[in-house]
């Protein structure tokens, strides 16, 4: 069949911008920043004016400064694009999905050694930072109730934690009118003391908070010592502290590395549990979980009974409507993964941390903060004489691509500044070595070097 050639006279408004579109009158006219502009213009014009300067931002598969997840395979995206429009909250129009949720609570309640003969009691959340504050809400209910039944006073209440927690213990101190009280880290010790633990709590402690890997180091809080300290004052005193363990990022991955390790519900004070999905969860931004160890802990109060579209839900949440794709992407994980898929990919990622580790140990220009001991997660400094600073390596390797973060340590360590690789499933061996030599390269240029040592050399390949 034959085609007649049309004149541009013909084509309507949206032909022509699908047939030229950098030449439309949309390109050559000035869009509006800040109001919205009076006419709206053809999709296509729009989707590439905002990709093109999404251009100007860091490549995802480059910036080592995230922990969250920045590949997924395309079968998981696949679901995540169909269920976009699915509302979380509304289980009376999708109640697969809630029957999914439900799932995936008692999945990782299980994972987390909950007491046996117990039902999963937990939430899917937008992160962990929502996690967290739910959390500190219901120790704080808790606490309040049991002293309001002994007619104490229920003022003053406070939490013990370390000053390496993340900025939402903060928010959550102020929003909620509760002291926070951070342990310093100092020396070369970057988690919370036990023994300090014992010297801050009191009758008004509603929980103490260890921190399953730190974002500034990655190391873990002792939650098995400070778990026996708790058990003591139990014992002497009578209070009944409970612990929280933010499990961000570690808690997607010692379950799978490190088995035998005690940190969860096994411990009789581990009384709730946040993790990161879209972290070691291996899920995109954003889903976070809240486990509680029993139902107990979670005060019935605090859950809203609310008649929504035609049936009763249950919520216990800081917002109302959320998407659904997210959580239904972590079951897709737990499901298509399984223990032995987490343990492979979590084992590869933390060997190629450790051969980081290594490589920069073995170079006198910097010393290693965060070995990867637990977690596929590297720290290290500059050394006094090198020549430059972390900031001034953070920059210059930028040239090339890479997003490596330096910043401060906690306070009592401010002083200190450390450059921190978060390594995940999809950074490779080879992109290790190719970071080691740009690192080397970068540092030989910093300190005026005129030829570049070429330490890290990449393995040869074999045929």
């Amino acid at each position: 069949m034959l085609s007649k050639k049309r004149s541009l006279s013909t084509l309507s408004p949206e032909e022509l911008i699908l047939s030229v579109t950098y030449g439309s009158r949309t390109f050559s006219r000035e869009i509006p920043r800040f109001e919205i502009p009076e006419e709206g213009m053809p999709a296509e014009a729009a989707y590439r004016l905002i990709s093109d300067e999404l251009n100007l931002d860091g490549n995802p598969a480059l910036n080592l400064a995230t922990f969250v997840t920045t590949w997924m395979e395309p079968e998981a995206e696949k679901l995540i694009a169909c269920t976009l429009n699915k509302n979380l909250v509304d289980q009376e129009e999708y109640p697969q999905t809630g029957v999914i949720q439900e799932r995936a609570v008692n999945m990782l309640a299980r994972l987390f050694h909950a007491p046996k003969g117990a039902s999963g009691i937990g939430t899917a959340t937008v992160g962990s930072s929502e996690a967290i504050m739910l959390a500190l809400l219901a120790h704080k209910t808790t606490w309040k109730k049991a002293r309001l039944a002994r007619e104490l006073p229920v003022d003053r209440p406070n939490i013990v934690a370390s000053s390496g927690v993340h900025v939402v213990w903060e928010k959550f101190a102020r929003y909620f009118d509760v002291e926070l009280r951070l342990l310093p880290v100092a020396g070369e010790r970057y988690t919370l003391d036990p023994g300090a633990v014992a010297e801050a709590v009191d009758e008004r402690t509603i929980c103490v908070g260890a921190i399953l890997g730190s974002t500034y180091t990655g190391h873990l809080d002792p939650v098995e010592e400070i778990d026996r300290v708790l058990s003591e004052i139990k014992a002497k005193k009578g209070w009944d502290i409970p612990l929280h363990v933010d499990g961000a990022s570690g808690g997607f991955v010692l379950p799978f590395l490190e088995p035998d390790l005690a940190w969860d519900f096994r411990l009789p004070h581990v009384r709730s549990i946040n993790v990161s999905g879209h972290k070691y969860g291996l899920v995109y931004p954003g889903i976070g979980w809240l486990l509680f160890r029993e139902e107990k802990d979670l005060p019935d109060e605090l859950v809203f009974r609310v008649n929504y579209l035609g049936g009763e839900e249950a919520t216990y949440t800081l917002n109302f409507s959320r998407g659904s794709s997210m959580m239904l992407a972590q079951y897709y994980m737990l499901l298509r993964l399984g223990f032995e898929g987490y343990r492979r990919i979590h084992s590869v990622s933390l060997a190629n941390a450790r051969t980081l580790a290594k490589n920069l140990a073995g170079d006198r220009r910097f010393k290693v903060v965060g070995p990867a001991d637990h977690l596929p997660i590297v720290t290290f400094s500059v050394a006094p004489d090198a020549g430059f600073s972390e900031t001034d390596l953070s920059e210059k390797i930028r040239e090339r691509g890479w997003i490596l973060p330096a910043y401060t340590l906690p306070p009592d360590l401010n002083h200190r500044s450390v450059l921190r690789v978060v390594v995940k499933e999809n950074f490779s061996r080879d992109m290790v070595d190719l970071l080691l030599e740009d690192i080397d390269r970068a540092a030989s240029a910093l300190s005026g070097e005129r030829t570049f040592p070429r330490k890290f050399r990449r393995r040869p390949a074999v045929c």
